[in-house]
């Protein structure tokens, strides 16, 4: 059975699967647990609702299913495949494990039995390799005769890419792999995309943000690309659980799409269980670590035999809690450690092809892993999930949460909150996760700083017209002529005008899809061993000389970092710390774009620049936290040209607020720190998305400002999200700060774990005042 079709599960397995009430003792059990617990919600089991097939499915295709054990589709598959088969775009948007994959599978092998010459080829694309390769496994399996299926990607050998481009009509392939190489190399591709009929886009809500704003302008580029074939595929793609599909994916897309997302798949019940790690009797205010924390209820659910994954927000996250929950385990069998393993991002291709056959066979009973494993394979029947902290949006939550329940079972998911005030907040307000809507995916095709090195690789794709323009956005006439000024492309013809590319250099070069800036390769010297990579912009905090760096379970300390050259030297080491990068920034305001006034306060949003350096490091000590060191760093400056949202008060309204000047800077210090921490909750990103700043008097509006600004060239839509519910974000912000039980401020209130500055100087009662007199 194809591990992305509907899930049917054997009933050996689901004899053997742990009762969620038997889980939640092993968990709650003794005293040392007591009081955890912030809320338990319990979502009810759902029925499945299933349809006829539809008469148009190749009758073959039709038993390759069957074989499987699927006998009737569910009603929202059946929906969808209509809405493609008939050459309407449409976006099918329902819950993990909900069978996605047969929504776009019924066409698209339906029409792939007639071959390439009936026009019956499928273009895959999702946001990982892993995934297209998940999917090649589950045709593999269904085997339709007539369909050749392959991957096309950075590990695809060159004869299987040979063999791709002259016989497959089922290519599977990444936004990269499109933008990089099967665009500009369309010629190669000319019978594959005279034939294209499908393009699928999986894992949509993925696509957010500047990166979601790049994949937006590849798939304009691949249909400009198709009309030159005389192609006009039909596009469907599958989202997780979001806030108007339709929109999004016409944005995505540039196509009028329909969205179907009555789900109509089963599900088991869940008991979801917010989780707040206990106060550290040390200290009265700070909280144990919510890795430890996760670390310990994964270890007691391997040894309830219980299939789980914990999700974290980073890769060295997701190494810390698998060294962590094998060292609990090791007292309790010698056996039980091995069944434990960490999944990111950075690993080499052969370590992540191992780690999913384990995890596909049950070898494997517990993996903590980064949203890498999200949307990388597919796991059946995980009886539990944890997830530790926030994931960032609702729509990660409900994915990750879906991994588990699979196949109709019951299962156990919780929300572990770390110290931060988003999470702090979401476990003492389960109606901030529970019957609220999912959030509305992020994303801006028009950014100029996306928009103008997609139209110098459409036009060293082939010369833009003024018939192409249309298709890539309102904003292209002017961002041409700017390109122009610069000397990127040149126009000719007057009556009617094309734009070439008249450099040696590649175009798609200028595109940077994922916003990291290059990569670098972190290399053990004495053996040559390469460990894996990080991109260029998180290795100033992560690969810095003296970071420690961890590697599947591995410790080791970097010893040089070569930005140019994108090499990191790191070193075999034991240290007892930890480190943490320390950043400086600056800011000036290039422009407002809208502005209101919330007397006193006035808010506004627009350009600016951030000047930005890391120029130190802390080393904490593993388990209590404490900083045990600071060194210095001479790394360059970066500077950043993007969006922000800012709010400014006068000099009267901070005394009128009882906030002397002694004390404003650090109650607006804490004020900031708060507000990005809750910013995530209403502008569909996560906390390390964004930057902010804060001084009591800028230099651009001569008083108190703080800012809240994107992490990405041009923008990314999250800073603007925050000025137009700037009152529902700020509102959150003040509740969060005020209802900490903490006196002086702390990690889950108004500290942060990037300030540049120790998160000093900082004032909790000051930064309550203070949103007291911005608020209307």
């Amino acid at each position: 059975m194809p591990r992305r079709c509907p899930a049917r599960a054997s009933s050996a397995r689901l004899s053997n699967v742990p009762r969620p009430t038997d889980l939640l003792d092993a968990l709650l059990s003794g005293p040392h647990r007591e009081g955890r617990v912030t809320h338990v919600e319990s979502i009810p089991a759902r029925a499945a609702r299933t349809s006829a097939w539809p008469g148009w499915v190749d009758p073959v295709v039709r038993s390759r299913y069957e074989s499987a054990g699927i006998h009737e589709p569910w009603t929202h598959q059946v929906d969808a495949a209509n809405a493609a088969w008939e050459g309407r775009s449409v976006v099918v948007a329902t819950g993990t494990a909900s069978g996605k994959s047969m929504a776009y599978l019924l066409p698209a092998l339906t029409a792939g039995r007639a071959g390439r010459r009936e026009g019956g080829a499928t273009l895959y694309i999702s946001p990982t390799k892993a995934l297209a390769a998940d999917q090649l496994r589950a045709l593999d399996h269904l085997a339709v005769p007539g369909v050749v299926a392959t991957t096309y990607d950075g590990d695809t050998p060159t004869e299987l890419r040979a063999m791709a481009r002259a016989h497959a009509t089922y290519v599977l392939t990444n936004p990269d792999m499109l933008h990089r190489s099967l665009l500009p190399g369309h010629h190669r591709w000319a019978g594959f995309l005279r034939a294209l009929r499908y393009v699928v886009v999986d894992e949509c809500h993925e696509y957010s943000g500047v990166f979601g704003s790049h994949v937006a302008q590849v798939l304009r580029r691949l249909r400009r690309i198709c009309g030159g074939y005389g192609a006009d595929p039909t596009f469907v793609l599958a989202s997780a659980t979001t806030a108007d599909p339709a929109t999004t994916a016409e944005r995505l897309t540039g196509l009028p799409t329909e969205a179907v997302t009555d789900d109509a798949s089963p599900r088991g019940a869940t008991t979801f269980l917010l989780w707040e790690p206990p106060l550290v009797e040390a200290t009265g205010t700070a909280r144990r670590g919510v890795l430890a924390e996760t670390a310990d209820l994964l270890a007691d659910l391997v040894v309830a035999d219980a299939h789980t994954v914990a999700f974290v927000r980073s890769r060295r996250a997701a190494e810390t809690v698998s060294g962590l929950t094998k060292a609990a385990l090791r007292p309790v069998a010698p056996e039980l450690p091995d069944r434990v393993a960490s999944y990111r991002a950075g690993y080499l291709t052969h370590e992540r092809r191992a780690l999913e056959a384990a995890l596909q066979t049950g070898e494997l009973r517990a993996v903590a892993a980064t949203t890498a494993l999200e949307l990388g394979v597919d796991i059946s029947g995980l009886d539990a999930v944890l997830m530790a902290g926030w994931p960032g949006k609702l729509a990660s939550l409900w994915q990750q949460t879906g991994r588990a329940g699979r196949a109709g079972q019951d299962s156990v998911a919780i929300l572990i909150a770390g110290d931060d005030p988003l999470d702090s907040y979401v476990v003492h307000h389960p109606d901030a996760i529970f019957g609220r809507p999912i959030e509305a995916t992020v994303l801006d095709p028009d950014n100029p700083y996306v928009l103008a090195p997609h139209l110098c690789a459409a036009a060293a794709e082939k010369s833009l017209a003024e018939d192409d323009l249309d298709i890539f956005g309102p904003s292209t006439l002017k961002v041409l002529g700017a390109l122009e000024t610069e000397g990127h492309l040149r126009k000719r013809g007057s009556e009617h005008p094309r734009w070439h590319w008249t450099r040696r250099d590649r175009a798609a070069d200028l595109a940077d899809l994922r916003g990291s800036g290059g990569m670098v390769t972190l290399v053990e010297p004495e053996t040559g061993r390469v460990l894996g990579t990080v991109d260029a912009v998180r290795a100033h905090y992560s690969a810095h000389p003296g970071a420690v760096y961890v590697h599947q379970g591995e410790t080791y300390v970097v010893l040089a970092l070569d930005l140019d050259g994108g090499v990191a030297l790191v070193r075999r080491e034991s240290p007892e710390y930890t480190t943490s990068a320390q950043e400086i920034s600056d800011m000036r305001i290039i422009g407002e774009s809208e502005s209101r006034m919330w007397e006193p306060a006035r808010l506004a949003f627009g350009e600016v620049e951030v000047t930005s350096q890391v120029v130190g490091y802390t080393k904490r000590l593993l388990g209590s936290g404490e900083i045990v060191g600071s060194e210095p760093l001479d790394l360059p400056e970066r500077r950043l040209r993007t969006r922000a949202v800012w709010w400014t008060l006068p000099d009267e309204s901070i005394a009128a607020a009882g906030i002397s000047e002694a004390d404003a800077p650090g109650a607006a210090h804490a004020a900031e720190h708060a507000s990005i921490g809750m910013l995530p909750l209403i502008a569909s990103c996560d906390r390390w998305d964004v930057g902010g700043l804060s001084t009591v008097r800028h230099i651009d509006t001569g008083v108190l400002t703080v800012f809240v600004h994107d992490g990405h060239p041009g923008g990314a839509g999250f800073a603007e999200r925050g000025y137009h519910l700037a009152h529902r974000w700020l509102t959150m912000t003040r509740q969060t700060v005020a209802e900490c039980p903490c006196e002086s401020g702390c990690p889950s209130c108004v500290q942060s774990p990037k300030c540049g500055n120790g998160n000093d100087p900082l004032d909790k009662a000051g930064a309550v005042r203070l949103l007291d007199m911005v608020l209307p």
